[in-house]
């Protein structure tokens, strides 16, 4: 029996291979903009966003760059970046696993991740939302997915398991990392948001 590959075999979590997937069935989706939209107007105009997982930048970072803020994108899988890279020539992405990245060396008044999270093992999400926490400017936000419910589910695209670890947990552990828990949304796909803010 196979064994299940980890983060170290591939840090893109299973997307680098189905890239062109992912982006087919990305091009042809809006879900989450109007989410994505509504939260972002919170942040000062044109001010910059973190966006991890990123992918090839359609349809989040290419809406908040159309909004007038200043995307700069993380994302795993070299062939995603790669899109990005071509389709937005001025933005900045960068090729790493969201858990390993610097972040460009710097902090942002906004940090967003959409789809990304779950994908992570437990304690890796928890050691994330502490680093996006060290990320964020003073008042800054943050946003980023995972269903309401603690639970576990195979990955349409790639066939791995994803986990979300329930409200109360994030909550507790937005908390612990000195981050405000400020609302919740769920997008026309019925995805479930937590936004955080800095004091």
């Amino acid at each position: 029996m196979p064994t299940k590959a980890t983060t170290e075999d591939d840090p893109s979590n299973g997307y680098e291979a189905v890239a062109s997937e992912f982006v087919e069935r990305r091009e042809q989706s809006s879900i989450g903009v109007a989410t994505v939209r509504t939260w972002a107007r919170s942040l000062p105009s044109g001010t910059s966003i973190l966006d991890l997982g990123c992918g090839h930048g359609v349809p989040i970072s290419m809406a908040l760059m159309n909004d007038g803020f200043v995307i700069y994108g993380v994302d795993a899988s070299p062939s995603l970046t790669a899109a990005f890279r071509r389709r937005f020539a001025h933005a900045h992405v960068a090729c790493e696993a969201v858990e390993d990245s610097p972040f460009f060396g710097r902090t942002f008044d906004g940090i967003v991740a959409v789809g990304l999270i779950f994908l992570l093992p437990a304690e890796v999400q928890g050691d994330l939302l502490r680093k996006v926490a060290l990320a964020l400017n003073s008042g800054g936000r943050f946003l980023f997915t995972c269903p309401a419910q603690a639970c576990t589910w195979t990955d349409v695209l790639t066939g791995r398991q994803s986990l979300s670890l329930g409200a109360e947990e994030y909550k507790a552990i937005l908390s612990v990392v000195g981050l405000t828990p400020v609302a919740e949304y769920v997008d026309e796909g019925d995805n479930h948001y937590y936004g955080a803010c800095k004091p």
